[in-house]
């Protein structure tokens, strides 16, 4: 008699776990968040909230929506956090103002 109450509070905390796993896996297919990630490395070479260029010694990075971004220093990325999207944007202009030097 123990041993079935005992194999049922298994077969409980098996399955209620196995229904926790379900949910944490559809929410984060919903939010967009994937368990294998992919990081890219931007590499910038101009540090989008000083505009200096960024020396290999003293290069920070900081991963943001699966993308590595360089900085100069620990502070260029506290202040990348309040605006990503305006810094991203330096970043994106940056490297086509380069690109089209190149193509010239």
């Amino acid at each position: 008699m123990l041993k079935n109450i005992l194999g049922l509070f298994i077969c409980g905390i098996l399955f209620l776990a196995s229904g926790i796993f379900l949910v944490r896996a559809e929410d984060n297919a919903q939010s967009g968040v994937s368990s294998v990630t992919h990081t890219q490395n931007v590499d910038n070479k101009v540090c989008p909230v000083t505009g200096d260029k960024i020396s290999v010694d003293t290069n920070v990075t900081y991963e943001y929506e699966g993308k590595i971004y360089n900085f100069c220093c620990a502070g260029c990325i506290e202040e990348f956090k309040k605006d990503p999207v305006k810094y991203i944007k330096k970043i994106e202009e940056e490297k086509n103002s380069s690109l089209s030097v190149v193509n010239k």
